[in-house]
């Protein structure tokens, strides 16, 4: 065991099944340990460090933020909150925005404004159809519309009123709408359910029902948005645009900051003042984060860059599966891709993720079966040549 890990493994709660390793500094698209060993970094956080590690121009950004002023209460206008704001709805395609200090709580803030939004049309209506599969978050909200039983079971009983259906599958969809639906839920692109990319069909068809039935259609983009697919958000490249939004992770680039948004519509008959808040979303120095990050975003073009890498990365892929026995497939698309394994031949993910992690390669699973690929989205052809030699020494 790391001197550091025997040092301080009494202080932490034991919540996470951690990597073998500790984690010092990091540069462009690698992560150092302890010891100046070298990581090919293909996990990105969680798909949060979206710019790799160390950009100047973010980092200076909080530190410039830093000296001005760190927090205000909600209660008073700070001079870079407004500017971030207008920046996320511009790269978003939505009217109004409000900060968050992760995913989950972002997720949170969706639930509660379609609810509000039913309540204020008079509607009765509050039931949420999720899907299976899907991940949302792990506050009581998020976690009740989390389409996995392990993470739902030992916090029951959860928040009423929540169906599963399955996804890519409108009919199982139709089959769950009733006039107390107040909302439909899903990821675009779900990460943790395996990288399962929705079908343009499945999401005009969710659209569809929607705009028939008075629903509200809320797209999870916390993993997948921020240029990860190719596009900004996801639902922009697949043509079906939501009426809330829920984005974090890449949106600050390794800052903790979420948001939520959604257009004027639902904005006219949701979240009023007293409804909704956070003492720390919205801060200063994440929304220098934000307005830094979607700044470089669209400047030097990330997206397109994820869509070209992305293509490089798909046929990489289809290629390990065409000639190595343990790999059975690929799906995601951009920077969001995974590929199935035969767990038979190389183990579950989990195992091949700490043999990759020996060689100085990070991956994450999604999934038992399925080694997960979210690297921060300034990667090159090079750094996938890399980790493709590595990860196939490892299957």
């Amino acid at each position: 065991m790391n001197k550091y890990m025997e040092d301080t493994k009494g202080g932490l709660l034991h919540t996470y099944n951690q990597f073998p390793v500790v984690l010092d500094r990091g540069e462009g698209v690698y992560l150092y340990d302890t010891e100046g060993k070298p990581y090919l970094d293909f996990a990105a956080g969680y798909a949060v460090c979206s710019l790799g590690y160390g950009n100047k121009e973010v980092n200076d950004a909080i530190k410039n933020q830093i000296d001005k002023l760190m927090h205000t209460s909600n209660l008073y206008y700070n001079t870079v909150c407004g500017e971030a704001a207008l920046k996320v709805c511009k790269a978003s395609g939505m009217d109004r925005v409000f900060f968050t200090n992760s995913g989950g709580e972002a997720n949170e803030g969706a639930l509660k404004a379609a609810r509000k939004y039913a309540y204020k049309k008079g509607t009765g209506r509050y039931e949420f159809i999720a899907m299976r599969e899907s991940f949302h978050g792990r506050s009581f909200g998020a976690v009740s519309v989390t389409g996995h039983d392990s993470y739902r079971e030992p916090f029951e009983p959860l928040v009423p009123g929540v169906q599963f259906a399955e996804f890519n599958d409108l009919d199982s969809v139709k089959a769950l709408v009733t006039d107390k639906t107040c909302a439909i839920i899903l990821e675009p692109l779900q990460g943790e359910g395996g990288i399962n990319l929705a079908t343009p069909e499945f999401m005009q068809g969710i659209r569809d029902i929607c705009d028939k039935e008075g629903i509200l259609m809320i797209c999870d983009e916390v993993q997948c948005g921020v240029g990860r697919t190719g596009a900004m958000f996801c639902w922009q490249k697949l043509g079906v645009k939501p009426d809330i939004m829920c984005m974090a992770k890449a949106i600050g680039s390794g800052f903790p900051v979420g948001a939520f948004a959604m257009t004027e519509a639902v904005a006219e008959y949701s979240l009023e003042p007293g409804d909704h808040g956070t003492t720390y979303g919205g801060n200063p120095m994440a929304c220098a984060a934000v307005s830094a990050t979607l700044e470089i975003m669209e400047r030097d073009n990330i997206p397109q860059h994820a869509a070209e890498i992305g293509e490089y990365l798909a046929a990489k892929l289809d290629q390990m599966a065409a000639s190595n026995p343990a790999v059975l497939g690929r799906k995601g698309t951009g920077l969001m891709q995974g590929i199935t394994i035969d767990t038979e031949i190389c183990g579950a993910s989990g195992a091949v993720a700490n043999k990759a992690l020996e060689k100085g390669l990070l991956v994450i699973g999604a999934g038992a079966d399925v080694i997960r690929f979210v690297p921060p989205l300034v990667i090159e052809k090079e750094h996938v040549d890399e980790m493709v030699e590595i990860l196939n020494a490892c299957l």
